[in-house]
């Protein structure tokens, strides 16, 4: 084409999860931040919501000099900020904001958009309101901020300047930024429909009706007009709309009337992955630690050729094929291919009550010193199961629990004589779980396969991570990543490539499960060396997803986003 690309001098983006590890999308930008920080240091900005009253932000740094002059104009304007670095790695400049005060002007701002921009914020309910007077509040931030250095002529017509909103929730002002400066370049992302999350939530089959369902419609059936409308009018309007998958894009043209401009695929820093000695230690104590719970819970012994699986992911028992896991699990119990033992973990945040004491008590024998005497040693290997060999955890609603009733409903129990026994771990491995005590990423190094077999998975981060940490996967081609991964391959990705996505539909349940648990029995076939393969494989296809490889797709709608500014001034 021969144009030379536009590249902005800022960028703001905002989002819920900014310095608020709550999802994917923390990762989606936490890891991207780096990239960015090294491209235009300190001129991209993130702004997030402040709610950490009592307690600091775990993810967060103050620093008081940071935009000094600006944050004494902002006082006055009454805007109520704390200027700082997102502690990830890049360091990037973050802006959280209180939100609180502008609930009571709440109509009024409903009102504005409804005669802007026809957003219908009548049936709001949950966390529509909260959502939306962050994202007010966050575009009142950039407002300040551009309308201060315009003031003392830092910036100047010539300079570039990006929004970039993430999410339904940060809607609002990428509209209002829209309408009061239509200078900056409007960038918008949903990272998943929420309509369409929604109908998949709701047991509805979402893709062979894709092309009948009337996004609208479904939003009044679903009892989600507002958000719908939001996320929907956004796109409308914004001078760039994104989405993280070709899957998620063809969503958004069939319910939210409107074709995405680019698709932004979501990459991964490994700066963070362990390397040589290093990896092989994490890995080693990894293991050690998941057999050693085992152990704890099951009151049996297994060996170190035991293959450690694992699901991980939000709680959404049929949206991250949750069901379709415990399904192939219980399958698996009768495969006469499986050559050896099966540990499975299920590592998926429940409502969780507390980590369970006689669990504790088992695990603290295995602190035991070498050197201590041979009765405390022996008492620190177990022979008989606690109650509930199931669950690492108690939760607030056991009876009620989708997971322990569907394992309660096969039968599965752990008993001794069964070749493979499933554990749920239904808390956020933090490092301070009260059993585990390490965080996802140590976890997730001591698996020798991960499955995530997804329903909906707009891009699916948790198949990318296992990948970098060279742990072999198995996923969807409903999944973004899964379909990214396909074409790479440039064939339907089978177990020795290193990511076996599973072809999935609306009604192919049974078969995923079966396709599940035969990929599991080949791999417990493989000589070490064909593992090692494996190992290999996965690990290359990580590099082909860094997000120095995909930061490309962000230059491309920032440029899309300026050059629409440009035109409309």
């Amino acid at each position: 084409m021969g144009k030379s690309i536009l590249k902005p001098d800022y960028v703001f983006e905002s989002s819920w999860e900014v310095c608020n590890k709550v999802g994917g999308i923390y990762t989606v930008l936490s890891t991207r931040a780096k990239t960015l920080q090294e491209e235009i240091k300190d001129r991209i900005i993130f702004i997030g919501p402040d709610f950490w009253k009592e307690n600091e932000s775990p993810y967060f740094r103050e620093e008081q000099s940071l935009f000094a002059d600006w944050q004494s104009e902002a006082k006055k304007q009454g805007l109520k900020v704390r200027v700082g670095r997102w502690t990830v790695p890049g360091e990037p400049i973050a802006i959280l904001v209180d939100f609180q005060p502008y609930f009571e002007k709440k109509n009024e701002l409903y009102g504005w958009l409804w005669e802007n921009y026809q957003v219908d914020s009548l049936h709001a309910y949950g966390d529509y309101d909260e959502a939306s007077m962050f994202s007010y509040a966050a575009a009142l931030v950039v407002e300040s901020i551009y309308t201060f250095n315009i003031q003392r002529s830092t910036f100047n017509d010539n300079t570039k300047v990006i929004y970039h909103a993430n999410e339904w929730m940060c809607g609002l002002g990428a509209l209002y930024i829209k309408k009061k400066l239509p200078q900056i370049g409007t960038v918008f992302t949903t990272h998943a429909t929420s309509i369409g999350r929604s109908i998949a939530g709701n047991q509805k089959p979402l893709y062979d009706y894709l092309f009948a369902y009337n996004g609208d419609q479904m939003a009044g059936e679903l009892n989600m007009q507002s958000k719908h409308s939001i996320e929907k009018q956004t796109a409308m309007y914004v001078d760039c709309f994104t989405t993280v998958s070709d899957i998620t894009a063809n969503e958004c043209k069939e319910l939210l009337d409107k074709p995405v401009d680019v698709v932004l695929p979501n990459g991964f820093d490994n700066s963070f992955v362990p390397k040589g000695a290093t990896f092989t230690r994490k890995r080693r104590v990894a293991r050690q630690r998941l057999l050693q719970v085992a152990n704890a819970l099951l009151g049996e012994q297994l060996g170190d050729d035991t293959l450690i699986v694992s699901t991980s992911g939000r709680y959404e028992f049929r949206n991250k094929g949750i069901d379709v896991f415990v399904e192939a699990m219980n399958r698996l119990l009768r495969d006469k291919d499986l050559k050896k033992n099966v540990l499975a973990f299920i590592e998926v945040p429940g409502w969780v009550g507390e980590p369970r004491k006689d669990l504790q008590e088992r695990l603290k024998l295995f602190n035991v010193p070498r050197n201590a005497t041979l009765s405390k040693r022996e008492c620190s290997m177990f022979n008989e199961p606690l109650e509930v060999p199931q669950i690492t955890h108690w939760l607030h609603n056991m009876s009620h629990d989708n997971v322990l009733s569907m394992m309660k409903y096969y039968d599965m129990h752990n008993r001794k004589d069964e070749r493979v026994k499933v554990i749920f771990l239904p808390c956020y491995l933090d490092g301070k779980d009260g059993i585990v005590n390490m965080n996802y990423y140590d976890v997730v190094l001591g698996n020798d396969l991960c499955v995530y077999p997804s329903y909906y998975e707009p891009w699916g981060y948790t198949p990318l991570e296992a990948i970098a940490f060279k742990v072999p996967c198995i996923t969807t081609d409903l999944a973004g990543f899964g379909l990214w991964a396909n074409k790479e391959f440039g064939h339907q990705g089978e177990i020795t490539d290193g990511v076996k996505v599973i072809h999935r539909t609306d009604y192919n349940y049974s078969e995923v499960a079966d396709a599940i648990k035969d990929t599991i029995a080949e791999f417990s076939t493989m000589t070490p060396q064909q593992v090692e393969a494996c190992r290999k494989n996965a690990d290359a296809l990580s590099k082909k997803a860094l997000w120095s490889k995909f930061i490309k797709y962000y230059h491309e709608a920032y440029d899309i986003a300026l050059r629409k500014a440009q035109t409309i001034e």
